[in-house]
C-alpha cells in the first residue's frame, strides 16, 4: 500500500464510497483530507483505519452521532471502557424497540393482508386502512371486517 492514496483507492481499500468519505470528512467523523497541489484529497494509512472503524460501526446501525462518541473513545486510549459499553448498550435499546415497532407493523400488515380476499372485488380492508382519516393499526389478531384500533 502506498504513503498515501487518493479517494478512489481509500473507497476500494476501506470499502466505504468515495461519496461517503466526503461526507465522513463534512460532518467531522474523518479529519479533512490533505491535498494535492492539483487539489486531490489523500489519505493515509490512519485514514484508512478510522474509516474501517467507522465502516464497521455503520454495519451495526450505529447512528452518525454515536459513532462520532465512538470514534472519539477510540482515539483516547485512556477512556475508561464503560463509556464504551454504556453507548453499546444504548444502541442495543434502541435496536430492541425498533424490533417491537417493526413486529408490530408485521402483525398489522399480516392481518389485513389475511382479511384481504385478494380476488376481483374492489373491496380491499388495506386500502381501507391506508385511506383512514387518522393513523390507526389493525388488531393482530381481531376478526376481520372489526375495525381496526387508533393509533394511539
Amino acid at each position: 500500500m502506498h504513503d498515501t492514496m487518493n479517494i478512489g483507492q481509500a473507497a476500494r481499500a476501506s470499502g466505504v464510497s468515495a461519496k461517503m468519505i466526503r461526507h465522513y470528512e463534512q460532518v467531522g467523523l474523518l479529519p479533512a483530507a490533505r491535498r494535492t497541489e492539483a487539489g486531490y484529497r489523500q489519505y493515509t494509512e490512519a485514514d484508512m483505519h478510522t474509516l474501517r472503524f467507522i465502516r464497521h460501526a455503520r454495519d451495526l446501525g450505529f447512528p452518525i452521532a454515536q459513532i462520532a462518541e465512538l470514534v472519539g473513545l477510540w482515539q483516547d486510549r485512556q477512556r475508561p471502557s464503560r463509556q464504551v459499553k454504556a453507548l453499546a448498550q444504548a444502541h442495543i435499546d434502541a435496536l430492541d424497540s425498533k424490533a417491537r415497532e417493526l413486529l408490530a407493523m408485521k402483525a398489522s400488515l399480516q392481518h389485513l393482508v389475511h382479511c384481504c380476499h385478494g380476488d376481483d372485488r374492489p373491496d380491499c380492508p388495506i386500502l381501507d386502512t391506508l385511506a383512514a382519516p387518522q393513523a390507526v393499526r389493525a388488531p393482530a389478531d381481531g376478526p376481520c371486517g372489526a375495525p381496526p384500533a387508533p393509533d394511539r
